[in-house]
C-alpha cells in the first residue's frame, strides 16, 4: 500500500494521463506493478496480490488512470492462456498414476462436495442455480502457486499431508478445463442449457481426441525439425506458434481459448522439448497473467465493498470454514490422521489463482449480479492474503485442537530415541536422500555409526528395512535432534541442500552442544558466508566440488600426468577446506617426486577406418605387453569401464588408454599400424 500511495502521490502532481496512447497506459501498468511488486517480494508475499491491488488502485472504481477496455482484457486473456499451456506442460500419465488415489479420490471429492455445499448456500440465499454452480466451481479452487511454494520451503513434500495438498491442487489444475466449457453453456438460455451443455462437451471431446491422436505422432517430429535448425529464435517462434494456433482452433470450434493452450501443453509434454519450451514460455506466461490479475483487480469497487462489508466478511469466513471442514473431513476419510487432516485443511481453505480466472468468466457472462461477485472477489483477495498466515501456524493451531497430536509425536521420538540408544560417538545424517546414502555407505566401510533423519516415509520405510540405521523424523525440530542422540553424537551432516533446514540444525546444535562439528552442504555459493556465521565447523559448496571434478577429468583426458591432476586437487580443496590444510607427507606420495615420463597419464585413441585393431579382440592386441591398459571403450556414445579382453574392436571406437607416456604411444601405434613395437623401458 505504502508504493501505491508513494506512486498516486506523483501522479497526482503531473497532468492527468491520456490513456488512449498505449505507451502511456504500458508506462503506467510498469512503474505501479514494479514498485507494489518489489514490495510484496520483499514481505514474502504472493505477487499475485500485488497486481491486484494494482489493478485496484488505478482501476475505473478509485483512482481512474486506467479505464476498462476490451484492449486491456483481450490481451489479458493470453495471460490465462500461458498458464494453461504451462500447466498443460505438467500433465504428466505417469504421475497422474501413481497418485490416482488422491487425485480422483481425494480430489475429486474435495471439487465437487465443495462446489455442491457452495451450491446449495448460494441458491438458499436467493441466486439462480446457474449463478450458484459457477461460484461453487470457482470458490472450490485453491491456491497452487503458494501451497506448492511453502511446501518446498517447509520441506513437506513429501508428507502425509503434503501429498494430499498437492494431489488435490492436481485435479484442481485438471478441473478448471471442463468448467471453462460449462460457463459460458450456463449463461444461456435454460431451455436449451443441456443440448448447449452437450454439445460443448461433445466438441471438446472431439476436439481435444483428433489433436492428442493426430497431435502424438506429430509433434515430436516437427520439434525435431524446428530443433534442427540450431535457432533459439525460430524454436521461440514455434512454441508461440503451436499455443496461439491451437487455441485459436478451440476457440472456432465454439470453446475457450484456454483449451487449446492446455492441449498443447499436453502434447509437448510427452516429447523431449518440454523443458526447455517451459523455460521460453515463462517469461510470456509472468508478464500476461500479472497482466490478467490487474484487469481483475480493476473489478474491485471499493466504495461498494465498504457499504457490503458484512457480506464480504460472511463470504470469507463462510469459505474458509466450508473448505477447512470439507477438505479435513475428506483427508480423514482417507486415512489420514486427525493431525494430518486438520493441516490438509488449513492448507486448501483458502482461495486460489484460478478462482479469479473463472471470476472473471461468470463477470462476462454476467451469472451473478455484481454486488455478488465484488463480495465474493474481495474474500477472494482477502483468504490468498491470510493463506501464508493460516499455513505458518498450522502446527500450533493442530496442537491447540488435536490432542492425539502430542500423542504422536512423542510416539516418533521415542522411536528414534530407541534406534539410537545404544548409539555414542556416531554421526548424524540431515536428510537420506542420495547425498546422504552415499555418505552411509562411506561411514559403514569405516565402522562408524550413523543415524539418518528423513521425512520421506517411502524411503525411510524401504531404507529401515534393508537394514539401514535411518528413521522417520524432522531434523529442523529441536526435540528431534535431542532423540537422535546429539548429546552423543561426534558430528552432524546436513546432506539435504534446504539452506533454512541447514540454519535450523545449526542454531539447536549450537544451542545444545556449542562445540559438536556440523558439516553443511551449500547449493549456492551465497550462503556460504551464512553457514559459517551460524557455526558450520565446514561448508562444503556444490558448485566448487562439481568443477574441481570437472576440471580433474579433463587434465587426465588431456594428458596432464596424474600426480599432477591429484596436487593440484589437493592444492584447490586445502584452499577452500580447513580442516584439509596441512599435510604430512608419507611413502604413498612418492608419486610427486617422480618425472613426467615416469607417470601414468590417460590418452584417447580413434579407430578410424583402416586401423590394425578393427575386427580384432582386446586380448589379441595384447596392449599389456607394452606396458599399456584399456581403462574404458566409448560405442556410439555408450562408455564401457574395465571392457572384457573378448570384446572386439569396431571402427568410431573411442579407446583410453592407461599408462606412463612410452606406453601409451607404443599401444597407440599398434592399436593404429599393427608395428611390434618392444615393450619400453
Amino acid at each position: 500500500m505504502i508504493a501505491v500511495i508513494i506512486t498516486n502521490r506523483i501522479l497526482a502532481t503531473v497532468p492527468p494521463l491520456n490513456m488512449s496512447t498505449t505507451l502511456q497506459l504500458v508506462l503506467l501498468l510498469l512503474v505501479t506493478s514494479v514498485m507494489v511488486v518489489a514490495l510484496f517480494r520483499a514481505l514474502n508475499l504472493p505477487p499475485v496480490l500485488a497486481y491486484l491491488l494494482v489493478g485496484a488502485a488505478i482501476g475505473p472504481h478509485a483512482l481512474k488512470l486506467m479505464p476498462e477496455s476490451e484492449g486491456t482484457r483481450h490481451l489479458a486473456e493470453f495471460g490465462v492462456v500461458f498458464l494453461m499451456f504451462t500447466i498443460g506442460l505438467e500433465f504428466s500419465l505417469p504421475r497422474l498414476f501413481s497418485m490416482k488415489r488422491i487425485v480422483f479420490g481425494l480430489g475429486v471429492a474435495q471439487v465437487l462436495l465443495t462446489s455442491v455445499v457452495i451450491l446449495l448456500l448460494a441458491w438458499l440465499a436467493g441466486l439462480s442455480w446457474q449463478g450458484a454452480l459457477a461460484l461453487g466451481g470457482a470458490l472450490a479452487m485453491s491456491s497452487t502457486a503458494v501451497a506448492s511454494k511453502l511446501l518446498a520451503e517447509r520441506m513437506e513434500l513429501d508428507s502425509t499431508h503434503g501429498r494430499q495438498i498437492m494431489g488435490v491442487l492436481l485435479f484442481q489444475d485438471i478441473a478448471v478445463v471442463p468448467l471453462l466449457i460449462l460457463l459460458p453453456a450456463l449463461a444461456g438460455a435454460a431451455d436449451s442449457l443441456p443440448s448447449t451443455l452437450f454439445a460443448a462437451l461433445l466438441k471438446g471431446v472431439v476436439v481435444v481426441s483428433i489433436v492428442l491422436f493426430f497431435g502424438q505422432r506429430l509433434m515430436r517430429t516437427w520439434f525435431t525439425i524446428v530443433a534442427r535448425r540450431k535457432s533459439s529464435e525460430l524454436f521461440m517462434l514455434n512454441v508461440l506458434l503451436i499455443t496461439l494456433g491451437l487455441s485459436y482452433l478451440t476457440e472456432l470450434a465454439g470453446l475457450s481459448l484456454a483449451l487449446g493452450a492446455f492441449v498443447a501443453g499436453m502434447l509437448i509434454s510427452e516429447t523431449e522439448y518440454r523443458f526447455e519450451v517451459e523455460e521460453d514460455i515463462k517469461p510470456f506466461r509472468d508478464v500476461l497473467l500479472g497482466l490478467f490479475f490487474i484487469t481483475i483487480g480493476m473489478y474491485l469497487d471499493p466504495g461498494l465493498i465498504a457499504s457490503h462489508f458484512l457480506l464480504v466478511a460472511g463470504v470469507l469466513f463462510g469459505l474458509l470454514a466450508v473448505k477447512l471442514a470439507i477438505a479435513a473431513g475428506l483427508s480423514r476419510l482417507f486415512g489420514g490422521a486427525p493431525g494430518e487432516a486438520l493441516r490438509t485443511g488449513l492448507w486448501l481453505c483458502a482461495g486460489g489463482e484460478f478462482g479469479f480466472v473463472l471470476l472473471a468468466e461468470i463477470m462476462e457472462q454476467r451469472l451473478v449480479a455484481p454486488s455478488i461477485t465484488q463480495a465474493v472477489l474481495a474474500a477472494l483477495v482477502l483468504s490468498l492474503l491470510l493463506a501464508p498466515l493460516l499455513i505458518h501456524f498450522s502446527d500450533r493451531i493442530v496442537l491447540r485442537f488435536v490432542a492425539s497430536e502430542w500423542l504422536l509425536r512423542s510416539m516418533v521420538l521415542t522411536q528414534i530415541a530407541a534406534r539410537t540408544i545404544s548409539s555414542d560417538k556416531h554421526a548424524i545424517l540431515c536428510g537420506y536422500g542420495r547425498t546422504g546414502q552415499h555418505l552411509a555407505r562411506f561411514l559403514e566401510k569405516e565402522g562408524i555409526s550413523y543415524v539418518a533423519l528423513d521425512l520421506d516415509p517411502e524411503r525411510v520405510g524401504e531404507a529401515a528395512a534393508a537394514g539401514d540405521t535411518v528413521v522417520f523424523g524432522d531434523a529442523a525440530r529441536r526435540e528431534t535432534l535431542i532423540a537422535a542422540g546429539i548429546q552423543r553424537a561426534d558430528v552432524v551432516v546436513v546432506t539435504s541442500n534446504d539452506p533454512q533446514l541447514a540454519l535450523r540444525v545449526l542454531h539447536h546444535a549450537r544451542e545444545l552442544r556449542p562445540g559438536l562439528p556440523v558439516v553443511v552442504r551449500a547449493a549456492e555459493d551465497a550462503d556460504i558466508a551464512r553457514f559459517e556465521a551460524a557455526g558450520a565447523a565446514e561448508v562444503v559448496p556444490e558448485a566448487l566440488e562439481s568443477s574441481v571434478m570437472l576440471a580433474t577429468h579433463a587434465l587426465a583426458l588431456l594428458g596432464v600426468p596424474m600426480h599432477r591432476v591429484i596436487k593440484r586437487l589437493r592444492e584447490i580443496r586445502e584452499q577452500h577446506y580447513v580442516l584439509l590444510r596441512g599435510f604430512f607427507h608419507g611413502a604413498s606420495d612418492v608419486g610427486d617426486h617422480l618425472s613426467d615420463a615416469q607417470q601414468p597419464r590417460l590418452h584417447s585413441v580413434i579407430l578410424t577406418e583402416g586401423a590394425y585393431a578393427i575386427g580384432r579382440t582386446l586380448g589379441d592386441l595384447a596392449l599389456d605387453k607394452v606396458g599399456a591398459t584399456v581403462s574404458a571403450i566409448r560405442r556410439r556414445g555408450i562408455r564401457s569401464i574395465e571392457p572384457d579382453p573378448q570384446t572386439v574392436m569396431e571402427a568410431g571406437d573411442v579407446v583410453v588408454i592407461l599408462g606412463v607416456p612410452a606406453a601409451v604411444a607404443a599401444a597407440e601405434e599398434k592399436m593404429l599400424r599393427g608395428d611390434r613395437i618392444k615393450k619400453p623401458a
